[in-house]
């Protein structure tokens, strides 16, 4: 039974309040080498944009939710480029931070993998624009007047430390946005640690107390839980997820991973994202969601995907989620609706090569139709 018909849900009341999805963080410049060469040798290079917030933004609003993106971002063609970007996808970016032409924008070099060599990225975000887009900067209250979800994700704050500031100006940033939101508006986080910007101590020092005073919905991986606070799921311990000596994980293993999370940082829900990997080109994908009142919902299987590009899958999920979220309420319909919309977006999206989820609201819908009737054929009509 077809459950959730998304191509039917009404956003008209949600049209009607403006951006209702507020996010901010820092786009970059992706260079990918076009001719599949190393980087190091290739002199053709495809440039794209690229950012968990943006992509979640734009994902969101192709799929009919009023989204706005916030970000700090320099005064020349590759600023344009973003702010163009986001218009053509709907994305409202009334409160772009203007710097300097002279200011870098964050980048990132990929040199994608093919079995047994592992994809690999370069960052380039020391003192980028976004990096510097501090307390201040933002009329928060205007900008969050209509919101029903501001996100973040644990990226942005480990920009000061990549950049080695002695201010985390995206901190103070959420902090203060966070005083302005409307009252139910909720916060949303994706923990999304990256090892390539700072160390585990200082990602605690910094998260924990913004998660736990600021944060509703936390979505991370059970890895990330156990590498940073210790956190089990059920039968496996921290150390056996630390050191990959799990199998199958139970449901109620992952219920009683979200109620330990759930009451470590105060949360309404924490959503968990599984992959794993056969290799560079095969994947598996399923997710869960736990609320701190009981309620839960995991994927139905372990879906494959044949990837062209990995990079953004988590944001298309998340992207999915939220639509659950937004539009069914942040009970057990939400939940269930929020999984399967994500699971369908995060594997159309791998799909697709570069960051940004460039896919349509019928094309998760058939995809959520063929999984129910077992057909694994796409069709859109």
């Amino acid at each position: 039974m077809l459950k959730f018909d998304i191509t039917r849900d009404d956003l008209s009341g949600l049209a009607e309040r403006g951006a209702v999805f507020v996010t901010f963080g820092e786009t970059m410049v992706r260079d990918t080498p076009a001719d599949m060469q190393r980087p190091e040798t290739t002199r053709l290079v495809y440039i794209t944009l690229a950012g968990s917030e943006f992509s979640i933004a734009t994902l969101l609003s192709r799929l009919g939710i009023p989204a706005a993106y916030i970000t700090r971002v320099p005064d020349n063609p590759y600023g344009w480029m973003l702010r163009d970007t986001a218009r053509a996808n709907g994305v409202n970016v009334e409160h772009f931070v203007w710097a300097s032409k002279a200011e870098p924008i964050g980048r990132y070099i990929y040199e994608a993998g093919r079995t047994p060599r592992l994809g690999v990225v370069w960052y380039q975000r020391m003192y980028s624009a976004a990096s510097r887009l501090g307390a201040g900067m933002v009329d928060w209250r205007r900008a969050l007047a209509n919101c029903r979800l501001f996100h973040t994700s644990g990226i942005n704050f480990g920009l000061a430390a990549h950049s080695g500031y002695t201010v985390n100006y995206l901190r103070e940033s959420f902090i203060e946005a966070a005083a302005a939101k409307p009252p139910d508006c909720l916060v949303g986080m994706d923990f999304n640690y990256r090892a390539t910007l700072w160390g585990e101590e200082e990602c605690r020092a910094v998260i924990t107390p913004l998660i736990t005073d600021h944060v509703d919905v936390l979505i991370t991986t059970i890895y990330d839980m156990a590498r940073h606070y210790g956190i089990g799921c059920g039968r496996y311990t921290a150390r056996q997820i630390n050191e990959g000596d799990i199998e199958d994980i139970h449901d109620d293993d992952l219920r009683a991973f979200g109620e330990e999370v759930t009451k470590r940082f105060d949360l309404r829900v924490v959503a968990v994202t599984m992959r794993q990997s056969d290799s560079s080109e095969r994947h598996w994908w399923e997710s869960a969601a736990v609320s701190r009142d009981g309620q839960f919902f995991r994927s139905a299987a372990a879906r494959e995907i044949y990837l062209s590009d990995r990079i953004g899958g988590g944001d298309a999920w998340a992207s999915g989620f939220y639509y659950g979220l937004l539009t069914a309420g942040i009970g057990h319909e939400g939940l269930e609706k929020g999984v399967i919309v994500g699971d369908a977006a995060t594997r159309l999206k791998q799909t697709i090569m570069f960051d940004l989820p460039l896919i349509t609201k019928a094309e998760v819908q058939a995809l959520i139709q063929a999984d129910v009737l077992g057909s694994g054929n796409l069709t859109v009509r």
